[in-house]
């Protein structure tokens, strides 16, 4: 009867104890994600209220990214357009569309759920127009002093890069193409790369048409993967 009892003493004091270290762990993780989400907001809130540009666009600069710390997809792009500028919303214009509905094949909803999407970029404020007409660059100094940190406080499965300058900022010195149509990887985690979505992207497109035939598919399967499971 004694051992008996010490028996279950015993089983009873090993369970409790594995509950406590069950109940521990899952507190330290919630605590850690807290953590996490914290500080991406933290730092967007900085991001957001950045004005170190001023001087260079000889405009006030207007910061944009958006989404939350457990978003699916990072989706990093080379810069705001005048229209995004304008209105505040992420891919808002021609691009965007294209991107959302022929590429991406997903709704407005889906495309902006800061659940799903973390949406960023190279240089996060509409850089002017350069005596081309076309945009100006991003400034080096914004994606190292923001990008280099979103990405580190974003828990995301994938990673979609849209045009070259993000491809660059990533992968220096590797050929665009070659990024385009090969699997690739940051953190760790699945990373693709795509062509701006652009309508003044003509001659890219055409010398390159299996790119909506064959590699946009793929891309396109990895997206709703990360979304639909």
């Amino acid at each position: 009867m004694f051992t008996y009892f010490l028996i279950t003493v015993s089983i009873t004091d090993k369970l409790s104890s594995f509950i406590f270290n069950l109940n521990r762990t899952y507190i330290n993780a919630e605590m850690n994600d807290d953590v996490i989400m914290d500080d991406l907001a933290k730092l967007k809130t900085k991001l957001l209220a950045c004005r170190e540009c001023r001087e260079l666009f000889g405009f006030e600069p207007r910061p944009v990214c958006m989404g939350n710390s457990d978003a699916k997809i990072v989706q990093v792009s080379q810069a705001p357009s005048v229209h995004v500028h304008n209105t505040g919303r992420s891919f808002n214009d021609i691009s965007g569309r294209r991107l959302r509905n022929d590429w991406y094949g997903i709704s407005e909803e889906v495309f902006y759920d800061p659940d799903i999407f973390y949406i960023t970029s190279v240089g996060h404020c509409y850089p002017g127009k350069s005596k081309n007409k076309g945009d100006n660059p991003p400034p080096k100094i914004c994606a190292q002093k923001w990008l280099s940190k979103e990405i580190e406080l974003v828990n995301n499965d994938i990673f979609v890069l849209v045009g070259k300058a993000a491809a660059d900022f990533f992968f220096p010195k590797y050929d665009f193409t070659e990024l385009v149509f090969s699997d690739q990887r940051i953190r760790g985690k699945p990373a693709f790369v795509i062509p701006h979505p652009s309508p003044l992207n003509v001659r890219w497109f055409k010398e390159h048409p299996m790119f909506e035939k064959k590699r946009m598919p793929e891309v396109r399967g990895a997206v709703h993967s990360a979304i639909f499971g």
